[in-house]
């Protein structure tokens, strides 16, 4: 059991609880972006979304939502909020469990996505069909 998360939702970790259902546990991330930075896991330990049923991953959102809504209604400084989850090492994943941040965000809070030198460049349509054929191909 080397999953920090995994050691969360048995308790063998000290947590800040801000919901916890049948499926899922939210609590405060320890290093936040931004005060009010909340991480949602599933309480069985799937290490990438596509080993996730739809209906959890629906689950997850409908969670999302809600502390969405809650944070808005807080006190805590909130002009929008992201919902950010990195599937995979390469895409930022820290922790190989699944978890979803949900980040209130106000103007100039010094958050943001770099995005790479190439991103102004648009590629052809004719790319851009290829490209969408290769992934509805896979579509369930």
């Amino acid at each position: 059991m080397g999953c920090i998360f995994c050691k969360i939702i048995k308790e063998k970790l000290p947590y800040s609880r801000v919901y916890e259902d049948e499926d899922f546990l939210a609590f405060m991330d320890i290093k936040p972006i931004n005060k009010g930075h909340v991480l949602i896991v599933p309480k069985k330990h799937f290490e990438l979304v596509s080993e996730m049923d739809k209906t959890d991953m629906s689950k997850m959102i409908v969670v999302a939502e809600k502390i969405n809504s809650a944070i808005r209604k807080s006190e805590i400084r909130c002009k929008g909020i992201n919902f950010f989850l990195a599937d995979g090492k390469a895409a930022g994943q820290e922790v190989p469990h699944v978890h979803l941040h949900v980040i209130p965000r106000f103007l100039g809070d010094g958050f943001g996505f770099k995005f790479p030198d190439n991103y102004e460049n648009k590629p052809p349509r004719k790319e851009l069909e290829r490209l969408a054929e290769k992934i509805k191909r896979k579509l369930d």
